[in-house]
Formats: structure tokens, sequence, C-alpha cells
């Protein structure tokens, strides 16, 4: 079988760079707060970039009390601050109240997926017109 091109070996380092994550939004967020009900306020230490419609998960060590929510999925429905963020999350019924701890693994909230269809149009899931085309873009210099 010949190949239309040769082989020419290892790709070299420069062109393979590493993926920094700083580089691309939306991004991961450390979790400062978290306001339990029937939906579920976050706060974070800094201010987020997810915008409304965005799918995020919760990654919550047991350490820090809502260990409930650990791994947990929702959608954003309101961002009532820059660092704040409010999931279609019921944290109302069964979940410990968060507590700060100086554990090594932080809690953190992410966005899912490189490929998100969270909807960002004010008609809810029944008409999806506007799609966000990725959970990721780049951004980096």
């Amino acid at each position: 079988m010949a190949f239309p091109y040769p082989i020419v070996g290892p790709i070299a380092p420069y062109t393979n760079v590493p993926i920094h994550a700083e580089y691309y939004q939306p991004s991961r967020f450390v979790i400062d707060d978290i306001e339990l009900g029937q939906t579920t306020t976050i706060t974070t230490t800094e201010d987020m970039n997810y915008v409304i419609g965005q799918q995020v998960r919760l990654l919550i060590p047991e350490s820090f009390g809502s260990y409930q929510l650990n791994e947990r999925t929702g959608f954003v429905i309101s961002i009532p601050d820059t660092n704040q963020v409010v999931l279609d999350i019921d944290s109302s019924l069964n979940v410990n109240a968060y507590i700060s701890s100086s554990a090594t693994m932080q809690a953190q909230i992410i966005a899912i997926g490189d490929i998100n269809s969270g909807r960002i149009n004010n008609s809810g899931r029944v008409n999806n017109g506007t799609y966000i085309l990725g959970s990721f873009i780049n951004i980096s210099p």
C-alpha cells in the first residue's frame, strides 16, 4: 500500500503545543459558596464567563459539606452577579450546607463538553433557534 505523502516521523514539539486552560472560555472556577434551595446559586472566587443556557457540572469533595451535589449537572438559568450563577438544580432536600475547607482538592464548577447546544434564547426548550456554537472557545494570544 503506497501512501500519497511521505511519513516524516514524530510531530515536532513546537507544532503540538500543550493546551492551556486559561486560553479557553468558558473555564473552570473554584466555588466559594453554595446557596441551597429549589434552584442552586453558586458563588465563585473570581468572575465567571458562563452564559445563560450553559451546561455545567459541580465537583465537590466531601470535606466541603455539600458533597451530595458532587457530579450533578445543570443549566445556568440566571447570572445575578459576575461571580454568581443560578443553576436549575433542586438542592432543597437532603443536601448538607456548604462549608469552606482547606482541602487540597477544591470544589469546582466546570463547563460540560466541547460542543454545547444549550439554549440562549428566551423561548425555553420549545423553540431552540439560537445555539452556542461550542462551549470552549480558543482565546489564546
